[in-house]
């Protein structure tokens, strides 16, 4: 007996793909900072800067769309950890070092030294904080990053840079600045410190009609100058878990107990 000419469909197997919305949404992530780091190396930091923003509003996309549409994958996972070492990593740190890092070697070779290591290590932490996410996202409570998120610390130096070229802040102390807030917030990512992830708030429940209305007022005051607010916003949620730390410790302190002198 001669074999059907048609099989059954389910004997067939199964073409493998990928989805095209959420990773069209990382590949948006991936080009802002490939931008990102373009625009630095041609002197447009405001440009460079606002990609990095826009990077941001992708990645936050990506994930929300992969989950809304059911379409989370493997594959998804570590594309949008790839694009987010170049968008959070690679684009701030080279920012950086084009804006006037560099420039530290013109006062000593030493400090020129050391601007270059900054920027490296900022790229080094946030590979270190991607790849130490990926290993406990199943085991972490989902309230709670461990470590400044890799965004968020990108945006912190981007909008300091974004700040610097504004206000055509330079010299000495302006470049010393801007490293040592590169290197906080390389540190910041590799640190212990629990940020609040915000994953808790419900995008689609309701909500009280004066944070419907507060919600709008926000983009509008970034709107006014958005360097500086977004400076502000983002480095006070980066101080947020170190300074909550340290009060939670100032608490737990024994008191002293009343003229003995002894706790």
């Amino acid at each position: 007996m001669s074999e059907p000419a048609h099989h059954d469909a389910r004997d067939r197997p199964r073409r493998r793909g990928v989805f095209l919305l959420p990773n069209l949404l990382t590949t948006g992530t991936l080009f802002s900072g490939f931008y990102g780091i373009v625009a630095a190396i041609d002197g447009n930091y405001d440009r460079a800067s606002g990609a990095i923003f826009l990077a941001m509003l992708f990645d936050g996309l990506d994930g929300r769309v992969a989950r809304w549409t059911h379409t989370e994958t493997l594959f998804g996972k570590e594309y949008d950890s790839l694009s987010d070492l170049v968008a959070f990593g690679l684009g701030p740190a080279i920012i950086v070092y084009q804006w006037g890092v560099a420039r530290l070697s013109e006062y000593n070779a030493t400090w020129g030294r050391i601007g270059w290591l900054v920027t490296f290590f900022y790229a080094v932490t946030t590979a270190l904080r991607l790849a130490r996410f990926n290993t406990r996202t199943a085991s972490v409570d989902k309230r709670y990053f461990e470590g400044l998120p890799s965004p968020a610390a990108a945006a912190v130096v981007a909008s300091f840079i974004w700040c610097a070229h504004q206000f055509d802040i330079g010299g000495l102390n302006g470049l010393v600045t801007a490293f040592a807030v590169t290197a906080l917030a390389g540190v910041l990512m590799v640190s212990r410190f629990y940020y609040t992830s915000f994953k808790v708030v419900h995008l689609t429940g309701r909500v009280r009609f004066a944070y419907a209305i507060l919600i709008p007022m926000v983009f509008v005051v970034i709107a006014v100058y958005p360097p500086v607010v977004l400076l502000v916003l983002f480095g006070a949620f980066a101080l947020s878990a170190p300074c909550v730390a340290i009060y939670r410790r100032l608490r737990r302190r024994p008191a002293i107990a009343g003229g003995t002198g002894k706790p």
